[in-house]
């Protein structure tokens, strides 16, 4: 009977978990680094920097069959230093991404949370900062977020299923200021293709008060009712001086194409930070910078990577920056580097950057370089150097 009656439940728990399949994975990665620059503030500096190739992390990813082709899902993904311990994304407890949602197989996904545009879903994976090479190589002052600086909270999201290799998504946050609908809103759309050996993306963010909406984000989480009182857009001045636009709106488009082990990327964006002097707060204007207008870039980076043998990484990449409207500041920037897979999940990787400014920038002084990541250069030049271990589990 006792023999019986456990057969009977073990039947009854296989039966329920054929009609509610579910999963959890965790996943994470430590990124360690040791890094120099010639010059911060005038002074070269060697340290330990974690986040290189891949933001350090951990994170849960979960999935529940409901049945008829439809799943819920949710992500939780801390960031953290590896050396300290401490946490990212300004002390957020899940700030690299943190949301839920239902997934059909046929229509697509919709999801709630902290989550990321549509300029790094659909060209940041094209950019050399988000592949071999580090943060610092990304584009000056990360001033389009291909390489996912700030995350969006507050945010509905829809994704569509893969049709043939394309696939498009939109993305809306409600500002939440009571009487002023418009306030704190970010909105983003986008599409991507791949096939073969082409890869194609576009995408378009628009960030209303964004040094509060969106740069706000990566300090503190934002509550609805707070008003900001001081730059969050950090100490980059290729774009600290427009902390008091009103709008920021990227556009973005990228491509890569591979032939046997090579492979050709090239990314392209417009970046504008409109009604420079609409926000107010103690230092959203740096002394003698504008206080009115519209700071434009247009940004464009090519990069050659080939696969040596199936262990080694060999990469390099030329990017070229141009402000116009407020300012006229030029960066030319070049990137060589190497990853080196000890196994699937380990890999050492070197990165080397150096940086040349000229022009006028966004705080209305002469620009200095200013790789980013970094503090500014004293000068004109700069350069960046670092040897590291990634892991993955």
């Amino acid at each position: 009977m006792k023999k019986s009656l456990f057969a009977l439940c073990a039947l009854g728990v296989a039966v329920s978990g054929a009609h509610a399949q579910s999963s959890v994975t965790l996943y994470g990665v430590i990124d360690t680094a040791i890094a120099y620059a010639n010059n911060i503030g005038g002074h070269h500096n060697f340290y330990m920097n974690s986040g290189n190739l891949q933001g350090s992390r951990w994170g849960l990813r979960g999935a529940e069959d409901l049945g008829g082709g439809l799943k819920a899902i949710f992500v939780l993904e801390n960031g953290f230093n590896a050396f300290t311990g401490a946490l990212g994304q300004g002390g957020d407890e899940f700030g690299r991404q943190a949301y839920v949602g239902l997934q059909s197989a046929q229509f697509g996904t919709v999801t709630l949370g902290r989550q990321y545009d549509s300029v790094v879903d659909y060209t940041g994976a094209l950019e050399v900062g988000s592949q071999w090479g580090s943060g610092y190589s990304a584009h000056p002052g990360d001033l389009d977020n291909m390489n996912n600086t700030n995350r969006v909270n507050n945010a509905v999201k829809f994704t569509s299923a893969n049709y043939a290799g394309f696939n498009f998504s939109g993305l809306y946050s409600l500002g939440g200021q009571a009487g002023e609908f418009n306030r704190n809103q970010i909105w983003s759309f986008g599409a991507g293709y791949a096939s073969g050996p082409i890869v194609l993306g576009a995408g378009y963010l628009n960030v209303k008060n964004p040094n509060y909406s969106f740069f706000g984000n990566n300090v503190n989480s934002r509550a609805a009712t707070a008003t900001p009182s001081a730059s969050n857009f950090g100490s980059s001045r290729v774009i600290n001086g427009y902390a008091s636009a009103h709008t920021l709106q990227v556009i973005a488009v990228a491509g890569a194409y591979t032939y046997g082990a090579a492979t050709f990327g090239a990314t392209y964006s417009n970046s504008q930070y409109k009604d420079v002097g609409s926000e107010s707060g103690a230092g959203l204007i740096p002394a003698g910078g504008f206080t009115s207008g519209t700071g434009k870039f247009n940004n464009v980076e090519v990069s050659f990577k080939y696969q040596v043998t199936p262990a080694l990484l060999l990469g390099a990449a030329y990017d070229y920056t141009k402000a116009y409207g407020l300012g006229d500041a030029k960066y030319h920037q070049g990137v060589i580097g190497a990853d080196y897979f000890l196994s699937k999940r380990t890999d050492l990787f070197f990165d080397t950057i150096y940086q040349h400014a000229s022009g006028t920038d966004s705080t209305n002084h002469t620009a200095v370089a200013n790789i980013n990541q970094l503090s500014p250069s004293s000068t004109s030049n700069q350069v960046a150097a670092l040897v590291g271990l990634r892991h993955k589990f």
